[in-house]
């Protein structure tokens, strides 16, 4: 080789690698009509909406304003609940157990606590979780609650760039640059109960959790978050224990509803960003941002 001669790195491990051109395949077929497997045919999720706030006495007001855009939906048909870190880890002792609980009491931040949430929640009952920083456009979402499959929001992040990829570049079939990493996002999360991706997501949360470490604190992304998610959903597909028509990419997910931006408690500690392997103190007052 020439030593003037350059060649890209790839800033992806091997298996990281592996896992996003996975996901990348997969995802860019969405345009491709797949049959539903009959059995989630027979396992409808219920039109119900979960969301979750580790303290519902301190939830910021322009949170507040998101959460409420959901409720309209309750004209059709669909059931609104809300959890705390109180009656979620009640949730947990009552349908999962001991072993689930004392994962969850390790979440140290209040977005793995919702991670690990969600994951419990949807595997035992079914139904939609959506993050509380969630804003609804008002675009129907009957059509996601016919038949059981696992529905997820496809991300694309250029490190390059340090910025997200838009839906409407990522998607388009062999789209893709080196330094791109595909995977799913945690919200929102529609399925039908007893989801094999679902159950592997909360084993590998748990598993994650109980490793004890003095050094330091779990990462969230990779231990609960979308990190965990997109690995569990590379397993089960990669084991042929589930097909890929198990599961439904949202593609257009943006113009059903979008995180919004920006809101007050993202410039504190209350945002894991900010948390992340740290040590989390509840900050008091905050509730009037």
């Amino acid at each position: 080789m020439n030593v003037n001669e350059t060649s890209e790195i790839d800033p992806l491990g091997e298996s990281d690698r592996t896992q996003s051109n996975f996901v990348r395949e997969l995802v860019q077929l969405y345009n491709k009509p797949v049959p539903t497997p009959a059995a989630y045919l027979l396992t409808s999720p219920p039109k119900c909406i979960v969301q979750f706030w580790d303290d519902l006495d301190r939830l910021p007001l322009d949170v507040k304003d998101c959460m409420a855009s959901w409720k309209q939906l309750e004209q059709s048909g669909f059931e609104l609940q809300v959890f705390d870190e109180k009656s979620t880890r009640e949730f947990i002792r009552v349908h999962l157990g001991s072993r689930y609980v004392r994962a969850f009491d390790k979440c140290y931040h209040p977005s793995m606590k919702s991670d690990y949430f969600r994951y419990s929640y949807i595997y035992v009952k079914g139904g939609f979780y959506i993050d509380a920083d969630d804003i609804y456009h008002g675009k129907t979402i009957d059509h996601l609650f016919t038949d059981g499959r696992l529905k997820l929001q496809p991300f694309c992040y250029d490190i390059a760039t340090a910025q997200m990829v838009q839906p409407s570049v990522f998607l388009n079939p062999e789209a893709d640059k080196l330094g791109w990493i595909f995977y799913f996002n945690t919200t929102p999360m529609i399925a039908g109960p007893n989801h094999p991706i679902i159950e592997r997501a909360l084993l590998n949360a748990t598993a994650a959790l109980e490793q004890e470490s003095s050094d330091e604190l779990p990462e969230v992304q990779a231990t609960t978050g979308p990190g965990n998610l997109t690995r569990s959903i590379f397993e089960v597909m990669t084991e042929e224990s589930c097909r890929e028509e198990t599961l439904l990419v949202l593609h257009d997910w943006e113009t059903t509803s979008t995180s919004k931006w920006p809101l007050s408690y993202r410039n504190d500690k209350r945002n894991w960003r900010l948390s992340n392997q740290q040590i989390y103190r509840a900050l008091r007052g905050a509730e009037d941002q």
